[in-house]
């Protein structure tokens, strides 16, 4: 395990809380059985928090009963293994785990509308992406919209946004505010008759010729070829 992944170890329930939302983990895995917190309570305190809720965690206990697994899987815990367990097997479902955030990320990137739309995330993440679109698209013709806006918006710290977006979206916040502007780009260029710099300056952008570069990283084509293509 340690060859492979860079593991960070806890004591106790109540001590790994005190050091999961710094340090943001990509997965935890946890015992049920602790002395102070749980693994039931510790899970519950990293799905009911918007720092955390977006870490995936594994329970690992000696119960084998359903109704124990049932309990387990309703704190939020997005895997359940028994003791004893082959390493194998853990490594297999933490592969599983991180590859399934990264299908994740994708989803989104590809369904991420100008408008919000249906995310197969946590509830918890789920709202905060939906008042992060909301706010962006309030104030989209503001080149000034910064980071720091958008997280007092949110009611979260700079640092805890960073790792919020990059960890559901694969994108950073300036990335994030960016692709809200160039989709709503895309759109106006689809149905308006504006021109493409009044399409720059309706999204935020105060230079035309960075938001052709930027629509072309995003798009793979330049506005004008886009407009061509799909505009009316």
């Amino acid at each position: 395990m340690r060859s492979k992944y860079q593991l960070e170890e806890a004591r106790d329930g109540a001590e790994a809380w005190q050091m999961i939302p710094t340090l943001q983990p990509d997965i935890i895995i946890s015992d049920v059985m602790m002395p102070q917190m749980d693994g039931y309570e510790l899970c519950r305190a990293v799905k009911n928090d918007l720092r955390t809720s977006h870490i995936p965690l594994i329970l690992l206990t000696a119960h084998t009963t359903e109704e124990q697994k049932i309990e387990g899987l309703e704190t939020g815990a997005d895997d359940y293994i028994t003791k004893p367990f082959n390493l194998e097997i853990l490594q297999l479902r933490i592969s599983k785990l991180i590859e399934r955030r990264n299908q994740k990320q994708e989803a989104f990137n590809k369904q991420i509308d100008p408008s919000p739309t249906d995310i197969t995330i946590t509830s918890l993440d789920e709202k905060l992406i939906t008042r992060a679109i909301e706010y962006i698209e309030k104030n989209i013709d503001r080149s000034e919209l910064s980071v720091e806006e958008l997280s007092r918006e949110l009611g979260m710290s700079r640092v805890h946004l960073y790792k919020k977006l990059t960890a559901i979206t694969g994108k950073s916040p300036v990335e994030f505010i960016r692709v809200i502007r160039l989709k709503r780009a895309a759109q106006l260029l689809r149905e308006s008759q504006l021109n493409i710099s009044e399409i720059a300056y309706e999204v935020g952008f105060n230079n035309p010729k960075y938001f052709s570069k930027y629509f072309k990283e995003e798009f793979g084509v330049l506005p004008s070829d886009y407009k061509t293509e799909h505009g009316k």
